[in-house]
């Protein structure tokens, strides 16, 4: 019981604050006029026409930037010569804005769906692959001793050591794209789109319609909340051995 109250105490202040200073502005209604925009907006068409289009570009580039992130990350790791080659480069694009890709990528690309979920990609792909790059650089020596002594080599090599060893540096960098990954979402919405979220956010706030765009920010809170609950499952359950023996039931 105390652990739901800790866990609604905020939320509540919160909504009891933005009730508070509601009203005083066109630009800030009130949580029951955004309540009832939300239940009008998203529980429409909407869902199938802006909100799963949406969701289905994130998961697309948020995939993709995992598997070459950790697919390149590993072999950099591994090899010294060759993190020393491509550690300037790494870090001269890592440095770039994702956001300032945005046109580069539209002439490249076009200005469909392939062209946002490269955005999401150029963006999520650099916390993966360096938080990959430094957890197999940290891989314990003794632990690499004993499997080369046992002659544990190739993909059983990479399967029992390199990979649950550089595990929780490798979920760090996912947990860290994931929020960007739904912030280049939205970018890319905004730019020569015609579905989306980001879109659909920045039609009502050209329209002026404040409380349905300040819905369509509580919908991104809450998809963004769902899914770092959902990551949190999955780490724990992946990294079981990590957090102990009741990670897995957490």
């Amino acid at each position: 019981m105390m652990r739901v109250v800790r866990l609604l105490a905020l939320p509540v202040a919160l909504v009891l604050a933005w009730w508070a200073v509601s009203g005083s502005s066109f630009y800030l209604p009130g949580p029951g006029l955004v309540g009832q925009a939300f239940a009008e907006t998203w529980f429409s068409e909407r869902v199938v026409e802006d909100v799963l289009p949406s969701m289905g570009r994130l998961l697309a580039g948020y995939a993709l930037a995992g598997l070459l992130g950790v697919g390149l990350g590993v072999p950099i790791g591994l090899s010294p010569r060759l993190r020393a080659t491509l550690e300037p480069v790494l870090e001269f694009f890592r440095a770039v804005p994702p956001p300032v890709l945005v046109p580069l990528i539209m002439l490249l690309a076009g200005i469909d769906t392939p062209m946002k979920v490269l955005v999401i990609v150029s963006g999520c792909l650099w916390p993966i692959l360096l938080n990959t790059v430094e957890g197999v650089r940290a891989l314990d020596e003794v632990l690499a001793d004993t499997c080369r002594m046992y002659g544990v080599r190739g993909t059983s090599r990479l399967r029992r050591f390199v990979l649950p060893g550089a595990g929780p540096q490798i979920m760090t960098g996912l947990r860290q794209a994931l929020s960007i990954g739904i912030i280049l979402m939205v970018i890319s919405e905004m730019f020569a789109s015609s579905s989306g979220l980001g879109f659909t956010i920045l039609v009502f706030q050209r329209q002026f319609q404040i409380a349905e765009m300040w819905s369509g920010i509580l919908l991104l809170g809450l998809i963004g909340l769902t899914l770092s609950v959902l990551f949190r499952r999955v780490e724990r359950r992946v990294l079981a051995w990590y957090y102990g023996s009741g990670a897995a039931r957490a």
